[in-house]
């Protein structure tokens, strides 16, 4: 039987981001994945500024990411027509685009540079847990024993699972689909999101990435009793709007198939903990994409490194004091963020709300620029409700990747 201190359960950026913080501090960490790396995985490919400070202090170098691409604005257009640009400072990144096949390739090797022992292509089976630990067993390798897990394997999390925590019916809370395009129009170049009526509260996008390619899809919110309709059929019908086929050019074509996903996005009724402390959930499996956009890669690198610094708090001997961490930092932080998001969703669920939310966002340089910030969570959501995550700078530092 091996002997580790932790097993992270998914090499994505939650799985990932933990392993780095726990092999950083001395932990034995064994990382299990079903998948080979490098693997690709549905996603917009958007990289907001919060995203982007995890990025940076986990250690990546964005020149190991063969598909990085900065982003300086932030284009957005109404279901009138009204068209705004949304321009970032320029001291340092606050956008930027990147294929999940090379993203989550490079951070696994940082895992793998801080000390963690990677083992791809094997997937998660059972758990068992005791007062004292786990002990996990994965496809084609003997039993680990460990104090924590890490559960970051996604929406369908087969450690949720195992432990009885399913959600019958649950089909996530978001729903969408990209395709990768060859897109010669020169708006292309640009990274757009298209509040179109026919989706709303959700929205349209198109994320340039190198070699003319862009990612190009739509986020639907999932209503309860409401059925979305047939997914092709609102491509079909996004790709026929004028100013969206204006964008990419006439003669845009696929250059992969398209693909749809769900998105998990309901973490402040999420269960975050379970095996007596011993399992803590990150990204996806602790339901934590941003209510309001469906983003999830900045949630996933926070949750993964909370909870690696939870366990390390805590130490081996308290798995209570490891949930009761990380339960109120997200309780008290995250939490209220998504329940602002979700408000906010009321707000854009309608023309008249998205025509106003943008007039007021791009009344002024001032504004536009702030916006930028936000809608990109450079800053939490709700950081002006919760004073005690102040502190000197936090609206208005410099972006990722910024050199002193």
């Amino acid at each position: 039987m091996q002997l580790v201190d932790v097993v992270v359960v998914g090499a994505g950026p939650a799985g990932a981001a933990a392993a780095i913080e726990l092999a950083r501090a001395g932990r034995d960490v064994a990382v299990l994945d079903r998948a080979c790396f490098p693997r690709d995985k549905c996603c917009g490919d958007g990289l907001t500024t919060g995203a982007l400070r995890h990025l940076d202090a986990l250690g990546l170098d964005p020149g190991s990411v063969a598909s990085w691409h900065e982003v300086d604005t932030c284009w957005v257009r109404t279901p009138s027509g009204r068209t705004v640009g949304f321009p970032f400072p320029d001291d340092g990144v606050f956008g930027a685009t990147a294929r999940r096949v090379d993203l989550d390739a490079a951070l696994v090797d940082v895992a793998r540079a801080a000390g963690a022992k990677v083992h791809d292509g094997h997937g998660f089976r059972t758990l068992r847990w005791s007062e004292d630990g786990v002990t996990v067993r994965a496809e084609g390798m003997e039993p680990i024993a460990a104090r924590y897990v890490v559960a970051a394997d996604g929406v369908w999390s087969a450690v949720r699972k195992a432990l009885g925590l399913t959600e019958p019916g649950y089909l996530g809370d978001w729903h969408a689909f990209r395709q990768y395009l060859v897109t010669p129009g020169a708006g292309a170049r640009r990274l757009w999101v298209w509040f179109e009526p026919e989706l709303l509260p959700g929205y349209a996008w198109s994320f340039p990435l190198p070699g003319g390619v862009a990612n190009v899809g739509f986020g639907l919110r999932r209503v309860p009793g409401r059925p979305t309709g047939s997914m092709a059929g609102i491509w079909r019908r996004l790709l026929d709007v004028p100013h969206v086929r204006e964008a990419l050019g006439d003669s845009a074509r696929p250059a992969a198939p398209h693909k749809a996903w769900p998105i998990p996005a309901r973490l402040p009724r999420s269960t975050l903990a379970a095996a007596g402390g011993r399992v803590l959930f990150a990204g996806d499996a602790a339901r934590a994409a941003d209510p309001m956009t469906g983003e999830g890669i900045g949630q996933a690198l926070e949750t993964g490194r909370l909870a690696a610094a939870s366990i390390l708090a805590a130490g081996p001997r308290s798995p209570d004091e490891a949930v009761g961490h990380y339960t109120h930092v997200l309780r008290g932080g995250m939490a209220v963020d998504h329940r602002l998001s979700a408000a906010l969703c009321t707000v854009l669920g309608s023309p008249a709300g998205v025509r106003g939310a943008v007039r007021v966002a791009g009344a002024s340089p001032w504004t536009r620029r702030n916006f930028a910030r936000w809608l990109f969570e450079d800053y939490p959501r709700a950081v002006l409700g919760t004073p005690r995550r102040w502190h000197p700078g936090v609206l208005h530092g410099r972006g990722a990747f910024s050199s002193d």
